[in-house]
């Protein structure tokens, strides 16, 4: 348990790095964009690595049993989340976490929701939780869907403080829960090229898992599941 508490915790530190951007900024300046991002990259697959790791090694502890049609939420609600967490990681967005340049023209994925990249981490972590009933899986997916919601409301808090009086046009612009904004009327839903290398890099990620990655990483077969 002490090394899984010890992997959640660097991994929801290191994900908290982009979102606040003096440190991301002196990161940058300290070795340049192409290297930080090159570096933050592979020490989130790592931390997302030995969390996994740490996980696997807990007691399995059932909950609730398993039901076919609990299995069809990852599978249509992850790729989702994969789109929102790539778009938005790619795009920049003045009001939440990003590996862009923050004082650039918001992306096309922030008139969607400003929070792309925590509600990518929330729908795949929420997903994952309801057809994994144990309670290592509770766990994980738990305290990772719980970091994901909270940090839409700490990081509102964070961007009204930073941005000051540019804060209502954007608050205003965009919205907290998914296609608000665009249904409200406050914003224009539109494609731009990381919202498209959001989709497609999700579309080849999920093929990918579907067709044995997830059962070679996991050792479970999503499309097996649903079929049960």
């Amino acid at each position: 348990m002490t090394q899984f508490f010890a992997a959640l915790l660097v991994f929801l530190a290191l994900h908290m790095v982009p979102a606040i951007p003096p440190l991301r900024a002196g990161l940058v300046a300290a070795v340049g964009r192409r290297t930080y991002l090159i570096a933050y990259s592979l020490v989130s697959l790592l931390a997302l690595a030995w969390l996994f790791h740490a996980t696997m090694r807990l007691d399995f502890v059932p909950l609730w049993d398993a039901a076919a049609w609990q299995a069809w939420l990852p599978l249509v609600l992850t790729p989702i989340g994969l789109v929102f967490l790539v778009a938005g990681l790619l795009s920049p967005n003045p009001a939440s976490i990003t590996l862009r340049r923050p004082d650039l023209a918001p992306g096309a994925i922030t008139t969607v929701t400003r929070h792309p990249v925590l509600w990518g981490f929330a729908l795949w972590a929420g997903s994952h939780l309801v057809p994994n009933g144990d309670m290592r899986s509770l766990l994980l997916f738990g305290s990772l869907l719980a970091f994901a919601l909270l940090g839409m409301v700490m990081t509102d808090r964070r961007a009204r403080r930073r941005l000051g009086e540019h804060w209502p046009a954007i608050a205003d612009s965009t919205s907290l829960l998914p296609f608000a904004a665009a249904l409200a009327g406050n914003t224009r839903l539109r494609m731009d090229g990381p919202l498209v290398i959001g989709v497609l890099a999700s579309a080849a990620l999920t093929a990918w898992l579907l067709l044995g990655g997830h059962a070679v990483l996991f050792g479970a077969d999503p499309l097996a599941l649903v079929a049960a």
